[in-house]
């Protein structure tokens, strides 16, 4: 495993990252007294199931257990379709996969784990089927939240994040923090979020982009990501490709990415645009990974491509719609900024817009805003 020190010299990428957990780390503090012999404790195994952005948002609990337990196994249990983005990791062992909504394979998954005997399991999702194979782990600690709806199947309950770092409001970094350090694992450092950037993947970003025409050390690149998973957190296509105009105006090459199955967003943007746009709809997980890494700044909406944007330390303007920003905000390092319409009935499920025929929050939310969020990240990095 490569020293953080090490890091900074190798990655200019990750250099803000690594500095800050530099100069906090050494401080760092539990929430709480030992639950228990750290000493004894081999194996651990980490839950967190469903989307990109839950899983980046685990990387500083991976992180705090590894520095805490450098000699141990750590291991996390992923949704398959979501576990390439911790390709290369090197804060954990193993990552057992879980393919979504296979009974067999839960029933895999619960036999893998409890052949494993790990000694101490923590459950950071809290839903049924995470708490299901926490406890069939049969580990001596499962720990978990007292409001997880089935928190009698856990051994060690922690009361509220809000409580352990004693104000209402907590990111969703510290929610997972918390429980650990109320077990005795130091995190009031609240270390950075942080991805792998494979050599794999960075090769092929190279290829891709040098096939496309562009060449970040030439002319510096800007990545939109105009997609999302609901219409209450997507902010307007034509607006995005107004913001494709303004970076080209600026001297940024600007790359789209979407899923394939969002390809249909890229093409209207490309369509709605005057500026060059060059779109990657077909990008695995490591290679977004490696071209965030490259990016001069990033733009998109409330997403998990957003969170690993944040993680590789690319600048970044996040639109917001319904989300809770206290919540789900980038846990940055470098300058970043929140654009949000403030309205009453914000934040909400997001699931559908309750209020309104069409989700006003993020349909509100004006170019202006966006581009003046734009100039302030930018200057701050130059």
């Amino acid at each position: 495993m490569k020293s953080l020190r090490e890091i900074v010299e190798v990655s200019p990428q990750l250099r803000a990252v690594a500095m800050h957990t530099l100069r906090s780390e050494e401080s760092a503090q539990p929430l709480g007294l030992p639950l228990w012999d750290w000493k004894s404790v081999d194996r651990l195994l980490v839950v967190r199931l469903r989307s990109i952005g839950d899983t980046v948002l685990t990387t500083p609990s991976l992180y705090a257990l590894k520095r805490f337990l450098p000699h141990a196994r750590i291991d996390i249990l992923l949704e398959d379709w979501v576990a390439p983005v911790l390709e290369g990791f090197e804060y954990v062992d193993n990552i057992i996969t879980l393919k979504r909504g296979s009974t067999a394979a839960r029933a895999g998954a619960a036999r893998q784990i409890r052949a494993t005997r790990y000694d101490v399991v923590y459950n950071l999702h809290g839903g049924t089927t995470a708490t299901l194979l926490t406890r069939a782990s049969g580990a001596k600690h499962r720990v978990g939240y007292s409001s997880y709806q089935y928190g009698r199947l856990h051994n060690h309950l922690a009361p509220s994040s809000s409580l352990l770092w004693e104000r209402d409001k907590t990111h969703s970094v510290e929610q997972q923090l918390a429980l650990l350090g109320w077990t005795g694992v130091p995190v009031t450092d609240r270390p950075a979020t942080r991805l792998a950037i494979t050599n794999q993947a960075a090769t092929s970003i190279t290829a891709r982009l040098h096939a496309s025409g562009l060449d970040e050390t030439v002319t510096p690149l800007a990545v939109i990501h105009p997609a999302a998973a609901f219409d209450t957190k997507q902010w307007a296509t034509e607006r995005f490709a107004q913001v494709a105009e303004s970076l080209a105006a600026r001297g940024l090459a600007t790359v789209v990415i979407t899923a394939p199955t969002e390809a249909l967003v890229a093409d209207r943007l490309k369509q709605l645009t005057t500026a060059p746009v060059v779109a990657f709809t077909d990008l695995s997980l490591p290679e977004v990974t490696a071209l965030l890494a490259r990016a001069r700044l990033f733009v998109g909406n409330d997403s998990g491509i957003a969170h690993m944007a944040a993680a590789v330390g690319a600048p970044s303007v996040v639109i917001f719609g319904s989300s809770n920003t206290a919540h789900w905000r980038p846990w940055a390092t470098t300058p970043a900024e929140v654009v949000i319409e403030e309205m009453d009935c914000q934040p909400c499920h997001g699931y559908f817009c309750e209020k309104f025929d069409q989700p006003e929050c993020i349909k509100r939310v004006p170019v202006e805003r966006v581009l003046g969020s734009i100039d302030r990240v930018l200057r701050e990095t130059e």
